[in-house]
């Protein structure tokens, strides 16, 4: 008797993705190599001597100088854009209009009307754009997103975040940088974790840079200070940039305040951070905590990127990186989510919508700051029709 005819078993879906900048974008290339949705089939970097020893080294089988060349590869699917910030807008741009997808590190743009032109590409394409915010997906940020989830936090009170950095010394673009036009790595904690979009935005700039620096913007201030307004919610926001001029320990910080348990980032890196619980006798209430690592949550073969530096040509890690502390282990999240987004055919988190929210609340705050304190809203394209993620 012969058998009955087996099925015919399709091939496991993957996503053809391209690696667009090969700096801190080089961090990536072993993740989406491990990733078993994903098929990292070229890169681009405008040195070509460069370019050819990651190809060789990683072993990509396709690589260009030219990104508009890339974009004309039907085989690519997806590009992750890892150039410098003044790119990003305009790259994500080309890449929504060649009809791939685009993910792009932080921030979106350096113009609120560019953020508007992304949203609009990605509606009109039905191409998925994801900025790829670390922030988010660091260990720290899931920790507080799992104590909100079991309502351990309790009621959310209020919220802070800073991002203290030395900028000085980094190349082209970086010298006299307003604050607030980087200010993602603050909002977007905030806002992802309350599932609230931001309303409107009063900043403050304080202190002065050095006339060397401020040419480059006309932005003069030190250090820029906002509150924002959450929409649909009681709460108020604030947060601290400075990049010049300011003598401060690399600091990346997310500070909430429940009226169960409150969150303190340590002042010191590397130190714990400290959780405060209600009800408590007073000398109990603060104790250090040591923050999970959430590798369990991902792929068995992306997991170690959670706790070990990616290596640029195994020989030194990427400044950003290092200043960082690894971004709490968050590339390999941002990289799954990515992957499994285009594989389930659904918004990403954060989609374009939510990005130019985040983006656009710093852009907003550095106009605030120009204007003495005034109130700024958001742009109606950056508030969502339902409510937002939670």
């Amino acid at each position: 008797m012969t058998p009955p005819a087996l099925p015919f078993l399709m091939p496991a879906q993957k996503i053809n993705l391209a690696l667009v900048g090969l700096g801190f974008g080089a961090e990536f290339i072993p993740i989406y190599q491990a990733h078993p949705d994903a098929r990292l089939v070229a890169v681009c970097q405008r040195d070509p001597k460069k370019l050819k020893a990651i190809q060789q080294a990683f072993g990509i089988p396709k690589g260009y100088t030219n990104y508009e060349e890339l974009l004309r590869d039907p085989e690519i699917d997806a590009v992750h854009i890892n150039t410098p910030i003044p790119d990003h807008a305009g790259q994500a741009i080309k890449g929504l209009e060649a009809g791939k997808h685009v993910a792009c590190t932080v921030p979106m743009a350096t113009s609120i009307a560019d953020c508007h032109r992304i949203v609009d590409l990605s509606r009109r394409t039905g191409r998925r754009y994801m900025m790829m915010e670390t922030v988010v997906y660091a260990r720290e940020f899931l920790y507080l997103k799992e104590l909100h989830r079991k309502g351990d936090l309790g009621r959310i009170q209020f919220l802070q975040a800073s991002h203290q950095q030395d900028m000085d010394g980094w190349p082209n673009y970086w010298p006299g940088l307003p604050p607030m036009w980087y200010a993602t790595h603050c909002v977007g904690p905030m806002l992802a974790l309350t599932g609230a979009a931001a309303e409107y935005v009063s900043c403050f700039g304080s202190g002065t840079i050095r006339p060397d620096l401020v040419k480059h913007y006309a932005s003069p201030f030190a250090v820029e200070t906002a509150h924002v307004k959450l929409r649909d919610s009681d709460l108020t926001a604030r947060i601290i940039r400075s990049l010049f001029d300011v003598a401060r320990q690399y600091r990346e910080s997310i500070d909430v305040y429940g009226s169960k348990r409150s969150f303190e980032w340590t002042l010191i890196e590397h130190e714990r951070h400290v959780l405060h619980t209600a009800k408590l006798p007073e000398a109990k209430i603060p104790r250090k905590v040591q923050v999970p690592d959430y590798a369990r949550r991902l792929p068995a073969g992306i997991r170690p990127f959670t706790t070990k530096g990616v290596y640029d040509l195994g020989k030194k890690t990427h400044l950003s990186f290092t200043q960082g502390a690894g971004h709490g282990g968050s590339h390999p999240h941002l990289a799954h989510e990515f992957v499994r987004a285009l594989i389930e055919d659904r918004e990403p988190y954060p989609n374009a919508i939510q990005s130019a929210n985040w983006t656009c609340v710093g852009l907003c705050a550095h106009q605030s700051a120009l204007a003495g304190g005034k109130i700024v809203r958001l742009p109606a394209f950056t508030q969502p029709a339902a409510p937002g993620r939670r």
